[in-house]
């Protein structure tokens, strides 16, 4: 009797430790398979500086061009450019400063130290789930999610510095297909009504492999104008002048 109280007892204790992994996976088992389907941590780290080109037309036919830089720990820099003028960010290690004629001014407006911390995780080309542990990050698992059909998994990652944001990725292909952030970011870079507590989607799709064998996606929605860029230019670890693109005056 008590070698079968012992059996039953051995049984249960198991089917308790093994019941979490069997109806789900962990947030680091999740984004270790993000990075895998991107090539790797390594492939993706060997990124110091990324160029993407891409345009997006409104329901009303405009036509909007987008240019974006990031350069490792020195650089993030996007320019919007559409029928009543340019949208710029630029985000350096110290400051930041935006231009949008939309809000009625034609000079760049210096950001605040909130605003900055926001957005200066975007200088990074590799993103902020590849070395989250290291850059002093927090990941959790807030369950599932889904998106245009597709279940994803919802990771949100708590920085040391900066706002929390969360991806939802796939949980087929485990490539992330949105990112939501508090601030109010226009298209990843700019803030739109002032608003800090304001959420904005960004979602990704199409992904691709670059001929050097790095992937992106390839069409990005962005929340503050409700339609989507196609990708048509990324060029990788090319010569970028960080000195000019971070002067406010360009």
């Amino acid at each position: 009797m008590n070698k079968l109280k012992s059996i039953v007892l051995s049984c249960a204790s198991f089917l308790l430790i093994a019941a979490p992994r069997a109806h789900g996976q962990t947030a680091e088992e999740i984004v270790a398979k993000h990075i895998a389907a991107l090539g790797g941590k390594e492939k993706i780290e060997s990124v110091h500086s990324l160029y993407q080109e891409g345009v997006a037309v409104t329901q009303n036919g405009t036509e909007i061009n987008i240019k974006t830089w990031k350069v490792k720990d020195k650089l993030y820099r996007q320019e919007i450019s559409f029928g009543m003028g340019n949208i710029v960010v630029i985000v350096t290690p110290q400051k930041g400063w935006s231009l949008n004629p939309r809000s009625g001014s034609n000079s760049y407006t210096q950001m605040s130290d909130e605003q900055l911390k926001a957005l200066q995780p975007q200088m990074d080309p590799s993103g902020p789930l590849v070395d989250y542990a290291a850059q002093g990050s927090k990941i959790e698992l807030l369950g599932k999610d889904t998106i245009g059909g597709k279940e994803c998994y919802k990771i949100r990652l708590t920085p040391s510095t900066g706002q929390p944001a969360t991806f939802s990725i796939d949980a087929q292909n485990w490539y992330v297909l949105r990112e939501t952030r508090k601030g109010g970011m226009m298209g990843g870079g700019g803030r739109r009504g002032g608003n800090a507590d304001a959420e904005m989607n960004i979602d990704f799709g199409d992904y691709q492999k670059t001929a050097d064998g790095y992937t992106f996606p390839y069409t990005i929605l962005m929340g503050s104008f409700g339609t989507k860029m196609n990708v048509e230019k990324v060029d990788v670890n090319k010569d970028v002048d960080v000195a000019a693109l971070s002067k406010p005056s360009n």
